[in-house]
């Protein structure tokens, strides 16, 4: 029988460079004792010396290393590691034989330890290298920032990622099934789902088995089943939902037959003063707020989420555009001191993507593939930025939206960069990898300039096409190419960019940048994040958040700032879960927020457990993340605490004792 078991305790952390660390034999008795998910950038100082683009935190190289038990039975098992997310070229070893290197810091990837796996303890080593700081336009955050799973299985067995369940049709009445599988050996296999069951008997291949009167998976009704799948001792349980949906270049979107508007958000995959390590309940907070303000979809912005997430989509009912790649072979230009700061760097996932684009891709798809959320895979985003480094004789001058403060010698055709032609021959092979392992989901990319894009045929090779903030050209580009699918892949907060999609039933929906404010891409010291979102990085609603969910759900919103009185307590609301979270708000004598004042506040955690992190959202607050002490921002913060196995009591003293401390028992 397979176990699989999520091995984020007992992991031992050391930052800087040890050469011998892969060593089984190594004593690491020194090391500090880290839970996972774990994010080290979070753990340092702010410093201005660091990137603009990252959030002004530290990198650099940090090791891992985790002792475990085997039991004595394991002889003629399988047995493989999965890291979730690893930010980034991430160097494994199993008692001290070397597993191989992932550089990807978003790809989940596999190692296969049986040949090395013995009875009793056994040691894991990874070494991980963030030196380049400025690799991304945005906070990578550092470490091994995901779970690890460790599985057991018998020889014969489903390889990881081998099932694959789609919906060939599906109405009130009965729905078929298409079950695809992979096997480590040819054996008998079943699959069963309620009262139904299927046999099959090959190494490879494919059946279809029905559902009478099958619930509809949709946003309203986020209705999911489990597949039972056996081959020998082997079984796997597999979540997924039924549904069918379209995308038509006339009528846009329908899901289930029924017409719907995309009203979806893009997300990078931090959580403020968590950085890149979220716990899933943390999402859960932030997705159960943007459900309520009307949206329906989600855009993992620019790379593969935490399974946790399109765990949360699937439950909660949102539909995803899974994205893999922000950068193909060209790589793009990093602010490193202030966005739009001449002069850029180049370092970034390019240097990997010719030898590992096809692993990473079909990584994603096979892993996500299950997730009747995901309705679209993205194999890029803004590739084709003007002159970022692809350019093209059909336009001397090329400006994209962030391009203000760009030299002239940047906005011009230069026949020695990149030719945008290439776009349309790499589009064409990453389109390719994905129908290899999925052909039920359209291939889509966000296009930043798809006035060339649509020339040279990029746009073109997918079968939807995802315009950056550029409802201008909806009209025209959907009389000039009718066969185009067209969304808005990336849009601004407007009005008058939601009417572009509201009136238009040939756009498919849109994708506002951002719902959540995210670290990185600041515009310059002491701003550490962008204040793009709904929401705070704490997770609070902005004013905006108001206005849009007015716009989005159609019923009457109603927002009464009353004038407030004195401050006169501190209020705790507590939501707990894997991991606790504490809402902390300043409030006068009726209970009302108080936005216009903002107080020191010290946090003390007594008894077992551990403060991860206090975030307020304030862009400019440069507390180091992991200090007790912190403003409140608009009258509010949050405290995200790991509780231990007993009881704890967190106490909120106000500087100065300027009010009654409140405690609450966790």
């Amino acid at each position: 029988m397979r176990t699989t078991t999520i091995i984020n305790r007992g992991w031992k952390f050391n930052l800087g460079d040890e050469e011998t660390a892969w060593y089984k034999g190594y004593d690491d008795s020194d090391w500090r004792g880290v839970t996972l998910p774990h994010d080290w950038s979070v753990e340092r100082p702010f410093d201005e010396g660091y990137s603009s683009g990252t959030g002004y935190v530290c990198g650099g190289v940090g090791w891992y290393r985790l002792r475990f038990s085997l039991p004595e039975d394991i002889a003629g098992k399988a047995m493989w590691v999965t890291f979730g997310g690893v930010y980034k070229n991430a160097r494994v070893w199993c008692n001290s034989n070397y597993l191989g290197m992932r550089p990807s810091g978003y790809a989940a990837f596999t190692h296969d330890i049986t040949p090395f796996a013995r009875p009793g303890e056994n040691v894991l080593a990874v070494r991980v290298e963030h030196t380049d700081l400025a690799d991304s336009r945005w906070f990578t955050g550092s470490g091994l920032y995901r779970d690890v799973t460790l599985t057991i299985a018998d020889q014969v067995h489903f390889v990881p990622d081998g099932v694959f369940v789609s919906t060939v049709s599906a109405n009130k009445d009965e729905a078929e099934l298409r079950i695809e599988w992979e096997l480590s050996e040819a054996a008998d296999v079943s699959f069963e789902l309620g009262g139904a069951r299927v046999n099959a008997s090959d190494q490879t291949g494919s059946t279809t088995l029905k559902v009478d009167r099958p619930k509809l998976w949709s946003p309203d009704s986020p209705s999911l089943y489990t597949l039972v799948c056996r081959a020998g001792e082997d079984q796997i349980e597999i979540p997924f939902g039924i549904r069918t949906f379209n995308f038509d270049a006339s009528t846009g979107f329908t899901l289930n037959k029924v017409s719907l508007k995309l009203k979806g958000v893009c997300l990078h995959h931090d959580a403020g003063a968590l950085g890149a390590a979220v716990p899933k309940c943390v999402w859960r907070r932030r997705l159960r707020k943007l459900k309520a303000a009307g949206c329906n979809a989600i855009r993992t912005a620019h790379n593969p989420p935490d399974t946790h997430l399109l765990d949360l989509c699937d439950e909660m009912g949102f539909l995803v555009m899974d994205e893999a790649f922000d950068e193909w072979e060209g790589c793009k230009n990093k602010w490193w001191q202030g966005h739009n700061v001449y002069p850029p760097k180049h370092f970034g996932y390019a240097d990997a993507f010719p030898e590992w684009h096809e692993r990473d891709l079909a990584g994603m798809v096979r892993r996500d593939r299950n997730h009747p959320s995901i309705i679209l895979w993205s194999i890029g985003n803004e590739i084709d930025y003007p002159n970022d480094p692809y350019c093209h004789p059909l336009f001397e001058t090329m400006t994209g939206n962030n391009d203000a403060n760009k030299p002239a010698q940047e906005r011009v055709y230069n026949p020695n960069k990149p030719n945008a032609e290439r776009l349309a021959t790499i589009a064409q092979k990453l389109v390719a990898i994905v129908k290899q392992h999925d052909t039920t989901r359209p291939v889509t990319a966000a296009l930043a300039f798809p006035e060339l894009s649509n020339l040279i045929g990029y746009a073109q090779v997918l079968d939807v096409v995802g315009y950056n903030y550029k409802e201008h050209l909806y009209k025209d580009d959907r009389e000039n190419y009718p066969a185009h699918v067209i969304y808005g892949s990336e849009n601004g907060h407007s009005l008058e960019q939601w009417l572009a999609v509201k009136d238009h039933p040939d756009i498919c929906g849109q994708f506002l940048w951002t719902g959540i404010d995210y670290l990185g891409e600041a515009h310059g010291w002491p701003v550490r994040l962008s204040p793009a979102g709904l929401l705070t990085t704490a997770g609070f609603e902005k004013p905006r958040y108001v206005q849009r969910k007015a716009m989005w759900t159609g019923e009457p919103v109603e927002e009464i700032t009353e004038t407030p009185g004195e401050l006169a307590a501190i209020q705790l609301n507590i939501e707990a879960d894997e991991i606790i979270q504490v809402e902390v708000s300043l409030r006068d004598a009726a209970g009302r927020l108080i936005t216009s004042q903002d107080i020191a506040l010290q946090y003390e955690l007594v008894g077992d457990g551990e403060i991860m992190g206090i975030d307020n959202g304030r862009p400019d607050d440069l507390t180091p993340y992991y200090s007790h002490t912190r403003e409140t921002y608009r009258g509010q913060a949050i405290v995200y605490i790991r509780p231990g196995e007993g009881t704890s009591t967190l106490r909120v003293n106000a500087a100065g004792g300027l009010l009654a401390a409140p405690t609450v028992t966790l």
